[in-house]
């Protein structure tokens, strides 16, 4: 598969940090043949995909780890049903590992059991691990990153980069999928307005592309949530645009609300005249994403949202990616959201830990570059199944194997195993090739993306105390259900100008004063550091 699918994307990203493993509770102690000699062995939590073995010591890269560390693990391994509620359970009761890998702790919870005792900080034990002190001297960034407001760093992030800036794979995640078969049997030019957008699916509409002779085509669709299958990226024709979190940062370092700016109101307007068209599917508000994939599978959309097109309509050239559009002032812009390959809570020690300089030993391994490839995607070399990668031995690389039809989700899922890892953009090309279905997705962001982003700069991974997470969390948990409520409604009724005062009101009422002076905070901070 030759494109970077959202699915892979999230298990690099995301999903190896919160999916479960197994059908089982938790895997077996010991993998056969392995840690009966071996010299420490530690007892560690952890999850992994249910396409994995239930056993991680069964993974090759696992093995390898133990051979190269002299320590050996004994796993609790959890599905993903079962393993937050796992997680927190052993959390709240003190029978504790003695560190949990590929913990998918947030912040909040970082900074709570860091006040309570429950895990230690890791400043000394980073001073004994030279793969990763390496890491953070290569890319400095991130020592900030992953370092609480106390000084302390409680826990060891994942990196991945792919792309930097606004080249960065992460810069847009709601790519605008139109289908140029139609387009092309239309006579129809790629749309380059707001205006020439909705003649576009005007024309998909009523002059039948799919040629079944049925009024069937979907001309617009998405699911109405934040996220890949939103269509925020039309927001960027009327001003600062829109991304998942409402949060942009101008170039003179003032953050602001996307969803208070007048341009908000301007593509709520242009969405509404969509709706009136019957051009918008009329299961967009409701659909999950399985509704969502089938019909887009039938290739019933004319234009639709999502990370990459393969998820969606298929690795094929019957879709292309759109380029933004100008609105009615002749403006146009990309929005950037504030995403990057990075996480904070992949792995902390916990207080009954009695052998720190072993754990030390073996949590370093992982930042090895070459472990941290294998960590990430599967390994080489695997006589039992499928391998990811083939080494190079004349050059010690590890180069991507074509995948022959297997889903990269699902490969991953099986052989590798996330936890903390770095992968620099300095790796590819001496370490690692790029997949090519990444690689695919950065060229696209390069050429048709990056020219129309105006933003120098996304919103930090910023760690905020306790206090301030409380209030954040208590402000978004009803300001941006209150978005979504009213763009939803002023999408299908059209009032969104003269309620739109009263709308400003009731965001103020909300918190979002507040919300924008703790989030400027943040960013002022980050920005001295």
């Amino acid at each position: 598969m030759k494109h970077f699918t959202k699915a892979a994307m999230i298990t690099a990203a995301s999903m190896l940090a919160v999916t479960g493993c197994s059908d089982k509770d938790s895997g077996t102690s010991d993998a056969a043949g392995t840690g009966s000699d071996s010299a420490v062995t530690l007892k560690f939590m952890t999850q992994s995909s249910p396409l994995a073995p239930a056993d991680p010591n069964q993974k090759l890269i696992f093995q390898r780890m133990e051979q190269k560390t002299g320590i050996h693990i004994e796993w609790k391994n959890y599905t993903s049903e079962t393993f937050a509620e796992k997680r927190n359970l052993a959390l709240a009761t003190g029978d504790l590992p003695d560190a949990i890998f590929d913990a998918g702790l947030g912040d909040y919870d970082l900074l709570r059991l860091a006040k309570d005792g429950t895990i230690i900080p890791l400043d000394d034990l980073i001073e004994k691990m030279p793969n990763f002190k390496k890491v953070l001297e290569q890319a400095p960034q991130y020592k900030s990153l992953i370092t609480a407001p106390d000084g302390h760093i409680y826990s060891l992030p994942w990196i991945e980069e792919l792309g930097a800036g606004k080249e960065s794979i992460h810069s847009v995640d709601d790519f605008p999928w139109i289908n140029v078969e139609w387009l092309k049997k239309l006579g129809l030019q790629m749309p380059t307005t707001t205006e020439e957008l909705k003649q576009v699916l005007i024309a998909f509409k009523t002059k039948d592309p799919n040629g079944n002779g049925k009024a069937d085509e979907i001309p617009l669709s998405f699911i109405n949530k934040t996220g890949g299958e939103d269509l925020a990226f039309l927001f960027g024709s009327f001003g600062l645009g829109e991304n998942w979190d409402h949060t942009v940062v101008t170039d003179d370092g003032r953050v602001r609300f996307t969803s208070s700016d007048p341009g908000f109101k301007e593509g709520v307007k242009f969405l509404h005249e969509l709706v009136q068209e019957g051009l918008v599917d009329v299961e967009a508000v409701t659909q999950d994403w399985n509704t969502y994939l089938a019909k887009g599978k039938e290739g019933r959309y004319g234009l639709y949202f999502t990370w990459d097109k393969a998820n969606i309509s298929g690795a094929n050239d019957k879709y292309d990616l759109m380029p933004a559009l100008k609105g009615p002032s002749g403006e146009k812009n990309v929005t950037r959201t504030n995403g990057m390959g990075f996480d904070r809570g992949r792995m902390v020690v916990t207080k009954e830990n009695k052998n720190l300089e072993a754990t030390a030993k073996w949590m370093d391994q992982l930042y090895d570059p070459l472990q941290s490839v294998q960590n990430n995607w599967g390994t080489y070399g695997d006589t039992a199944q499928q391998n990811i990668f083939e080494l190079d031995p004349s050059t010690n690389m590890l180069k991507h194997l074509p995948l022959n039809g297997t889903a990269p989700v699902e490969l991953r899922q099986k052989t590798a195993v996330g936890g903390p890892l770095a992968i620099l953009d300095s790796y590819y090309g001496k370490v690692t090739t790029k997949p090519d279905d990444a690689a695919w997705r950065l060229e696209l962001m390069k050429k048709v993306m990056v020219p129309d982003m105006k933003a120098k700069q996304i919103y930090p991974r910023v760690f905020f105390s306790l206090e301030e997470l409380d209030r954040l969390s208590a402000i978004e948990t009803d300001l941006f259900a209150y978005v979504l409520r009213m763009r939803t409604e002023w999408m299908e009724n059209g009032r969104v100008e003269a309620e739109w005062a009263d709308y400003l009101k009731e965001l103020d009422r909300l918190g979002l004063q507040e919300w924008l002076k703790i989030k400027q905070a943040g960013y002022d901070r980050s920005v001295t550091q």
